[in-house]
């Protein structure tokens, strides 16, 4: 059914794919994805002037316009922008149409409709984009140390399915930046890719980038390496009409 309404540690696994920045500084963009055109996406960085030393509705409030203006940039309306409230749960709404408002009591967002593009914001957190090229579904999630814990990506594979008939198969997922160890003594990364795969995620259709947030603050925010008072990235997905 459609809802409406620290540094990077030395070892890098195999699947670490790198990501590849693009000439803005403002923001990066992930081969895996690169390599499908139905598809539009992006993850903001730091924005070196508007500042963000606040709690987080403030900050994201200070960040909306510039990051309404990233979803223009890749196409969409500021009326298709869907965002989630993120309440570190496993709750993925699936949406056939962009809501007025963030929706209520969720963690990712899934949709199979082109023209639409779904925001989700980190700080630490990972963010995981699920993108389809057989069924056209794509999704974002929001997964840190609890939404990992209970399987928020299980969750949203599991929804694409049977909402939107996508196959495990034919998914690709994306993980993005996120705090790492030694920076963060929880590997949730690792535990993102391992509920993947077992979800029925090929091996060669999961990237991650293997960025730590906490590596570098000039061009990540990181809530533990800023104790609470920071900015969001925002990872972005949307199906082009």
């Amino acid at each position: 059914m459609c809802s409406k309404g620290a540094r990077v540690s030395p070892v890098r696994p195999l699947f670490f794919v790198p990501c590849r920045c693009m000439t803005d500084p403002l923001w990066m963009t992930f081969p895996l994805l690169e390599a499908l055109p139905a598809f539009a996406h992006r993850f903001t960085l730091r924005h070196p002037t508007i500042p963000v030393e606040a709690e987080r509705a403030e900050v994201v409030e200070r960040l909306w316009a510039w990051h309404r203006g990233q979803a223009a940039e890749l196409g969409f309306s500021a009326e298709s922008l869907c965002i989630a409230e993120q309440v570190h749960g496993k709750v993925v709404a699936a949406v056939c149409e962009a809501p007025e408002q963030a929706i209520a009591q969720v963690d990712g967002i899934i949709s199979r409709k082109a023209g639409l593009v779904i925001g989700i914001y980190v700080a630490d957190c990972g963010a995981i984009y699920l993108a389809d090229p057989v069924s056209g579904a794509f999704g974002v999630l929001h997964s840190g140390k609890k939404g990992s814990d209970l399987g928020i990506a299980a969750e949203g594979i599991r929804l694409m399915q049977t909402n939107f008939g996508a196959r495990p198969e034919n998914i690709r997922v994306q993980l993005a930046p996120c705090i790492r160890p030694p920076a963060y003594e929880v590997n949730f990364a690792a535990q993102i890719r391992e509920s993947c795969l077992s979800a029925g995620i090929l091996p060669e259709h999961y990237a991650d980038c293997g960025i730590c947030t906490s590596s570098d603050p000039s061009r990540y925010y990181s809530y533990r390496l800023e104790k609470g008072r920071t900015g969001r990235m925002l990872a972005l997905l949307g199906r082009k009409l």
